[in-house]
């Protein structure tokens, strides 16, 4: 089985690109694990180093969000579904059903009420999620908003014995057993060669994630949402929680306000002597 579809260079100029199935039968799986996190844009409320959730909205992670976005565009062109993980208390169905509305096929929610884990605990549930499951890709954002510890999706590729791929800008040509991507380094964009089934992690300048429609909040209410807890999947109360974390939160601060700069506005022989005086007189600086 061929399909042909018309992608883009990186120079702008259309090409034609061959892609074969991985499998008989869905064309291509992809498995999107999201956070649900306290809306970072609205004013957080901190008490004894602890986040009040009382009256906090929660949303999609914007990176996870991303995810989903970059799973969707390649179900659309290909052919396969998308299936959206969540691991939390009751609430972060709510999420799932968020991107099931984006136009998400299925969810998992993995129903997780005894308080908060690290990245180890969550990479250890998703490990057995997977278990027995067919997938070709873990699609999942770089990080979450509300730590950004960046290291969930890692320890899950080390787990599974997966491939790993991290901030991803651009997907390339795909084969029957491998994908080119595209990385932002420290020193540049990196293309890399990626043999599936792997694990890989997006920036968020990857896409621009799509508002759900009417119709498609409609429809998330009817589409598959498969329900465990850890104790479905064999886990106990020493592998999760804080008995099962690796790293322990001492506590949360709001940063501190900075003070407003100042703006000089002119020609450069006007505003650098001014910015050398401030720097002598106000920041102390010998220059």
């Amino acid at each position: 089985m061929k399909l042909i579809c018309r992608s883009t260079t990186l120079s702008g100029q259309a090409i034609i690109l061959y892609y074969k199935s991985f499998r008989k039968g869905a064309f291509v799986e992809i498995i999107v694990p999201i956070r649900q996190v306290p809306d970072v844009a609205l004013n957080i409320r901190v008490n004894d180093g602890v986040v009040v959730e009382d009256g906090v909205s929660f949303v999609i992670s914007s990176w996870d969000e991303t995810a989903i976005e970059g799973a969707l565009q390649m179900t659309e062109e290909l052919g396969g579904e998308v299936t959206l993980l969540g691991i939390g208390p009751q609430r972060v169905s709510e999420a799932l059903r968020k991107g099931l509305a984006m136009g998400a096929h299925k969810a998992i929610h993995v129903l997780y009420e005894e308080g908060q884990t690290d990245s180890f605990g969550y990479a250890k549930i998703m490990t057995k999620v997977m278990e027995g499951r067919n997938y070709d890709m873990i699609l999942t954002g770089k990080q979450a908003q509300d730590t950004d510890a960046g290291l969930t999706a890692s320890m899950l590729a080390e787990f599974l014995e997966l491939p790993q791929v991290t901030n991803i800008i651009r997907f390339g040509d795909l084969a029957a057993d491998g994908l080119t991507v595209y990385r932002k380094g420290d020193h540049g964009t990196e293309v890399l060669g990626l043999k599936l089934p792997a694990v890989v992690t997006v920036n968020d300048s990857l896409n621009e994630p799509r508002l759900a429609s009417m119709r498609g909040i409609m429809m998330a209410k009817k589409k598959p949402m498969e329900s465990l807890t850890p104790a479905d999947l064999g886990m106990n109360a020493e592998e999760l929680g804080l008995q099962g974390s690796m790293t322990e939160v001492l506590k949360f601060e709001k940063p501190e306000s900075r003070k407003e700069g100042e703006r000089f506005e002119g020609e450069e022989t006007e505003t650098v002597p001014m910015t050398l005086q401030k720097l002598v007189s106000e920041a102390k600086l010998a220059v």
